[in-house]
């Protein structure tokens, strides 16, 4: 049986979500209809929506479920955008299409999913992207968004800020608050992507004070294809999706049942975090130690200080290998990893992350990510490690893979 140490993609369906996942799927209503079996459903449905607002430190009223991460995150750039326009995509400030706020500010390294939506922005919205540089660490300095603020004069150009809390491929955590004051000094709104920090931070939405914050049920636990968008109340998104305005910014019949066992995830997740997170790191500094003292070329990327990344997060590069052949090597040997970054039509291409963070190029081919997450064992880490030198040494020989396209 593969020991999974990819839980950053996914991590397995706890228990307590799908037993109430399978007990909602019983349950006949549509929570918009009128009569009591619908109203059954309403009442689940708003029930969940209660404990998942209370995982995040936000109001019910400010959760709105969506089909996932993705959704989330394209409903909050892209709505928050339009918005900012005034109230709609077409809108512009002569009427000859160029938007009232074109500016939209990116840290690089972000997930594709924001990089996707932003220059889907720019081809057809008109958009004007401008990508922050981070550090060495993947960190975007408070300093560095000031001065992309302040080159707008009072940012009246500037449609939003999106950032992820925590990088999704190296771990790092961003200092969201301090980030988040800085846009708000500018009164720019505020896109957080908090898809790799939920679970393993301690979120409170209320607190950073953002227009738009992502979360997905499936990397707590939940299951795949449910997650949702925090929408302050003070924010308006226009939305991506029409018919029916069954919530704020977005239409179509909810998922009671993926709200449910989403649900269940965010009570255990809450519940867990001190001793999950605490398990965990200890875990995560036993990978690292022993991947250094295996292979003691390889070099740990993100911030090194145990509390600067997530806690399940060790991502390395390998000088001299390719991390697809790396992965290949270990997914036969029982162990499924990642590379960390995108693979298309057999081509490995390297890391947008790590190009953002300095490395260089042949040492990001050399990438993996090893997360860890709920199941995971000091076995099994040993096992990976004892593993890892025999699998290096491989891709090392085989290098890397280069093909001429002509």
């Amino acid at each position: 049986m593969a020991i999974y140490l990819d839980h950053a993609a996914t991590t397995p369906l706890l228990p307590s979500a799908l037993a109430a996942y399978v007990s909602a799927l019983r349950v006949v209503g549509n929570p918009s209809s009128i009569h009591s079996q619908g109203q059954q459903a309403k009442r689940m449905l708003e029930e969940s929506r209660e404990t998942v607002a209370e995982s995040l430190g936000a109001d019910p009223v400010e959760v709105v479920f969506t089909s996932g991460g993705t959704e989330s995150i394209n409903l909050g750039i892209k709505g928050l955008y339009w918005q900012r326009q005034g109230g709609g995509a077409a809108t512009s400030a002569d009427g000859a299409g160029i938007p009232r706020r074109p500016r939209v500010l990116v840290p690089g390294g972000e997930h594709h999913a924001t990089n996707d939506a932003v220059e889907w922005l720019a081809q057809y919205e008109g958009a004007v992207i401008e990508w922050l540089p981070v550090d060495s660490l993947g960190r975007l300095s408070p300093a560095v968004l000031e001065a992309a603020l302040a080159a707008g004069g009072a940012a009246d150009d500037v449609a939003l800020v999106s950032f992820l809390w925590a990088n999704n491929e190296v771990g790092t955590i961003q200092p969201v608050a301090d980030l988040a004051a800085v846009a708000a000094r500018y009164s720019v709104p505020v896109h957080v992507d908090a898809v790799s920090a939920y679970g393993y931070l301690p979120i409170d939405f209320h607190e950073i004070a953002v227009a738009a914050l992502s979360v997905s049920a499936h990397k707590i636990g939940g299951p795949v294809g449910v997650g949702a968008l925090l929408l302050a109340r003070t924010a308006e998104v226009v939305p991506l999706i029409h018919g029916g305005g069954q919530q704020r910014g977005r239409s179509g019949t909810q998922d009671v049942a993926g709200a449910v066992a989403f649900a269940a995830a965010a009570k255990s997740a809450v519940s867990t975090m001190p001793s999950f997170v605490a398990e965990l790191g200890g875990l995560r500094d036993r990978l690292v130690s022993g991947i250094h003292s295996a292979v003691p070329t390889a070099v740990l990327r993100g911030d090194p200080a145990p509390d600067g990344r997530l806690a399940g997060n060790a991502h390395f590069t390998f000088a001299g290998c390719e991390g697809d052949s790396l992965l290949f090597l270990l997914d036969v040997a029982g162990f499924s990893v990642s590379t960390g970054s995108a693979c298309q039509a057999g081509v490995p291409e390297v890391s947008h992350v790590l190009t953002a963070m300095g490395v260089p190029e042949p040492e990001a081919r050399g990438a993996l990510r090893f997360t860890l997450g709920h199941g995971t064992t000091s076995a099994e880490v040993d096992a990976l490690v004892a593993a890892l030198p025999a699998a290096v040494a491989r891709a090392s020989k085989a290098g890397f893979a280069d093909r001429a396209v002509v």
